[in-house]
């Protein structure tokens, strides 16, 4: 038994909490190592998204900086 059949999966189909292999794949998001934490699953998903989406606004400003201190010559001109 693979450690996946011992967890919990939320069916995205359904929205019911599943304890093992009971789905699909492209059905299941998991494995949780609760029912309430896999009930949660598209609370969590939904927080991971926000969290990444600012983390990908800080690195896209930290890029645009890079690039104009990289246009940028020694004596600060153009």
């Amino acid at each position: 038994m693979s450690s996946g059949e011992r967890k919990y999966w939320y069916n995205t189909n359904t929205g019911q909490v599943e304890h093992g292999y009971e789905s699909p794949a492209v059905y299941r998001v998991g494995p949780f190592d609760t029912a309430e934490a896999a009930a949660n699953a598209l609370e969590t998903i939904r927080a991971r998204s926000e969290a990444w989406a600012v983390e990908e606004a800080i690195d896209e400003d930290w890029r645009k900086a890079t690039d104009v201190r990289k246009a940028t010559d020694v004596d600060g001109k153009h």
